[in-house]
């Protein structure tokens, strides 16, 4: 299903691999940490709120039906291609290795920018708690270089340093969650569950179709994604062909009950909803919070924050490291000389996380301006773009008869679960993509999916042309007479 047409490796040394160093728990916990429960409510929630009001709940579940789609189909490439790389080395076998290309261009932009936003995020919240009411730029922006010079370090020391801070703040960041979404409802609850079919006087969102219920859907879909992750290292874990797709599933499905249980919590328990959303003004979230728990929350509240926004840091660093290093290793990148170098007793690939270190603190210095803001629409329509190859490629090559499952496989439900989940990445790229206006936004804010995507499209195509001669065969086919790795 790959295209043949690559510079063979006939002759060469056998390729590097990676060292396997994750267990199933490893891998689940990596993907529920890329996701973040915390980072996934706080991001959106207001945004969501008053875009369609206290309905917009069912965002979460009409989004988690459509992305578990996409994670069971991404588990059967997983298990068929279990390489560093996640969407990169399944776009490129199930598709060609143009088409494989173009994943990992987006992937890495998306995730990249990613690091930044988190980073960021992470620094306002840790001002906060120290002090700093009101930050300035450049403020945050140090603490975040900080956050990211820390979290590159921790991803750079082994993988034993990553797991135990992954595992340790997801247990904070899930204790936190289910807790404090107990408390609300048993506790706190201001609103009858009925209010969750409501628009609270939002305009025109009555209608489930509508614009209003679209952008919500536009905003969660922010929620649910580096459930991937998981495959991005599917190298490091124990028996891949099985381990890595119920991770990515299962992590999807978790994080997507905490979520939702968090929200239906902090819905029905805001004093004066309809005035609430008829402001469409303040942190909905943290004034919810705090009138039911007093200010003395603040500080425990924001450092719940820091957790989830630096777990998920940590777990994107290492999902997207792990793309460029299996694309250098195929010669798809510049400098793939050292970026596909390995480094150290756990033999990770140190070059490629200093890159996306590097990548990061570069887009932070930039936080606050212009360019700042439209880079960062970006982060989304990356990630659907990137998921989109791979999927749609499955499909195809079902639709073809082209398709040979893994060990992991769906049985007859394979294809019509591939064909809807190809249907539903085209409706929510589209759908994020959309450009929308916003109140006291230039027009090219408004644009700036749009304008992002083709400009960052033509500078790829530049690269992918310098390059394309030097990208050696698929992995699967180099390897396929190599032995794997020792333990």
């Amino acid at each position: 299903m790959a295209e043949t047409t690559d510079t063979t490796t006939i002759g060469q040394p056998a390729p590097e691999r990676l060292l396997r160093g994750f267990s199933f728990r490893s891998a689940l916990s990596l993907a529920f940490a890329d996701v973040s429960p915390i980072a996934a409510v706080y991001a959106i929630f207001t945004l969501g709120l008053f875009a369609a009001g206290p309905k917009f709940f069912w965002a979460f579940p009409i989004v988690l039906v459509g992305q578990l789609m996409v994670a069971a189909v991404f588990g059967e490439l997983a298990s068929r291609w279990p390489y560093a790389g996640s969407v990169y080395q399944w776009s490129r076998h199930v598709q060609s290795t143009t088409w494989g290309w173009v994943a990992a261009w987006a992937y890495m932009w998306g995730l990249t920018l990613a690091l930044g936003t988190l980073s960021y995020a992470a620094g306002g919240f840790l001002l906060n708690i120290f002090g700093v009411a009101e930050p300035g730029r450049w403020q945050i922006a140090t603490v975040a270089i900080a956050i990211i010079l820390a979290g590159t370090c921790i991803n750079m020391v082994g993988r034993k340093v990553l797991k135990a801070m992954v595992i340790a703040s997801l247990t904070c960041e899930v204790i936190g969650s289910v807790g404090l979404g107990l408390v609300l409802l048993l506790f706190y609850r201001e609103n009858p569950f009925s209010v969750l079919f409501s628009n609270a006087g939002i305009p025109d969102a009555a209608s489930w179709a509508s614009g209003p219920m679209l952008l919500a859907i536009a905003y969660v879909g922010w929620s649910f994604l580096g459930f991937e992750a998981a495959g991005s290292v599917a190298e490091e874990v124990d028996e891949p062909e099985r381990n890595v797709p119920k991770a990515i599933i299962l992590a999807l499905f978790l994080v997507g009950m905490v979520v939702m249980f968090s929200a239906a919590a902090l819905i029905l328990s805001i004093p004066d909803l309809p005035g609430v959303v008829a402001s469409q003004s303040g942190d909905v979230v943290a004034e919810t919070l705090a009138a039911h728990l007093g200010a003395g929350v603040t500080k425990p509240l924001l450092a719940m924050f820091v957790i989830g926004f630096v777990s998920s840091f940590l777990a994107v660093q290492a999902a997207v490291s792990r793309c460029i290093w299996g694309a250098a290793r195929d010669g798809s990148l510049p400098g793939s000389k050292v970026l596909g170098r390995l480094a150290g007793a756990e033999r990770l690939p140190v070059n490629a996380i200093a890159m996306t270190a590097l990548v990061a603190v570069i887009f932070v210095v930039l936080a606050g301006t212009q360019f700042y803001n439209i880079l960062v629409n970006f982060n989304i329509i990356g990630f659907y773009i990137a998921f989109g190859v791979p999927v749609i490629g499955a499909a195809l090559a079902r639709l073809t008869g082209k398709w040979r499952p893994g060990p992991f496989n769906l049985g007859r439900w394979g294809a019509p679960v591939t064909y809807i989940a190809s249907l539903w990445i085209i409706f929510e790229t589209v759908n994020v993509a959309w450009p929308r206006t916003q109140p006291g936004q230039p027009w090219f804010i408004n644009w700036a999916s749009v304008l992002t995507t083709v400009v960052l499209a033509l500078v790829g195509m530049g690269i992918y042309l310098s390059v394309r001669r030097n990208i050696q065969a698929p992995i699967a086919e180099r390897l396929a007479d190599t032995p794997p790795p020792a333990e």
